[in-house]
């Protein structure tokens, strides 16, 4: 089975072989159509042949180049906060990939266990909701969430983030590498950032700095780390990450981008002795917690806990797994620099 650690070794080319320099072929070939695809529409967009359409509040969106994730749930909630503290009436908009039966996803069930007073809408037709945010909860501000290429909905201020440990996708399109869109598209942001900043080398964080300044010279740069703040349980207990420093670990994600949790569980000081990665927004079932238990209980050196992303948690039930707590690293955005860029952005926005 094809998981997202086996699909960016592959497009990464870090693997090698005849049968994957062929894949790797037909994969470019497909990136054509889809490039084609993109380009057009944007430039549609660009020209005014596709309208954008304003409604009566500001419109902030987070957005990334890539598919998989970038931290951009760590980023909304600080925004959040940020706004409340500020006296504003903030309404979250998503379309709600992932989402089953209409029911809230994974992601809108991780930001309402960190902020339950918030009101998120999820709806297909970002327009109609954000035209509902402000009608229906006086919303003075709409975060729209995954927005950079929603172009439907004109927003005041476009975020982009980049992940450190994958900024420019394997300067591919999809299927090729992970872009989702071309790199020439954060001309039109006014903030980029890089999360997981804290994960790679500060020159590897300038290099990044220098090619988004070419790209575009009109955009603020702000970089984040993604910083852990507890241990928490699926009840809302919580107990000190550094508990579990030095000790045997089973985790596993099922996310867009699971290296980078691998990574902060390593950066945590935890002994990782099983692994296992589900897609990106996995609805885990009672027969996939059924494996896991057994999964975990075949590990050697015996794991003292198992961990996972809050974002994997909110979808299962289940204090423990087995005989063994199941916790999730609980994280929260720290700026490593560029706070003042994002902030005074937000204060100039024409609240009404």
């Amino acid at each position: 089975m094809w998981d997202a650690t086996r699909f960016r070794e592959l497009v990464s080319g870090r693997r090698v072989g005849a049968a994957a320099t062929l894949f790797r072929t037909a994969l470019r070939w497909a990136e054509v159509p889809y490039g084609c695809a993109v380009g057009v529409r944007n430039w549609a967009y660009d020209r005014g042949w596709k309208p954008t359409l304003r409604v009566a509040a500001p419109v902030v969106s987070i957005g990334n180049l890539t598919t998989g994730g970038t931290g951009k749930t760590p980023l909304a909630a600080w925004i959040v906060r940020w706004a409340q503290r500020a006296g504003l009436r903030v309404v979250l908009v998503s379309r709600g990939y992932g989402s089953r039966s209409g029911a809230a996803n994974d992601e809108a069930l991780e930001l309402a266990a960190q902020l339950p007073e918030l009101i998120h809408l999820q709806q297909v037709d970002r327009v109609a909701a954000a035209e509902r945010a402000i009608a229906e909860f006086g919303a003075q501000l709409v975060l729209l969430d995954d927005g950079f290429q929603h172009r439907r909905l004109r927003r005041d201020l476009d975020i982009v983030l980049l992940d450190a440990l994958e900024p420019f996708g394997f300067d591919h399109l999809l299927p090729r590498g992970l872009l989702r869109e071309s790199v020439a598209g954060l001309r039109r942001a006014h903030l980029v950032g890089l999360s997981r900043a804290n994960l790679v080398s500060p020159a590897q964080r300038e290099a990044v700095r220098r090619r988004v300044q070419a790209l575009a010279p009109q955009a603020a740069w702000f970089e984040l780390s993604h910083e852990v703040v507890a241990l928490r349980r699926s009840n809302g207990q919580e107990r000190p990450w550094r508990e579990l420093v030095g000790q045997p670990v089973a985790a596993f994600a099922g996310i867009g981008n699971p290296d980078g949790f691998r990574r902060a569980l390593l950066e945590c000081g935890y002994r990782l002795v099983a692994w296992r990665e589900f897609p990106d927004h996995h609805p885990y079932s009672s027969s996939d917690l059924a494996v896991l238990a057994s999964w975990v209980e075949q590990v050697t050196p015996r794991p003292v806990a198992v961990v996972c992303t809050h974002k994997d948690l909110v979808k299962i039930p289940a204090d423990n797994l087995g005989d063994l707590p199941l916790e999730a690293l609980r994280v929260e955005a720290r700026f490593l620099a560029g706070e003042h860029e994002l902030t005074n952005r937000l204060r100039h926005l024409d609240v009404v």
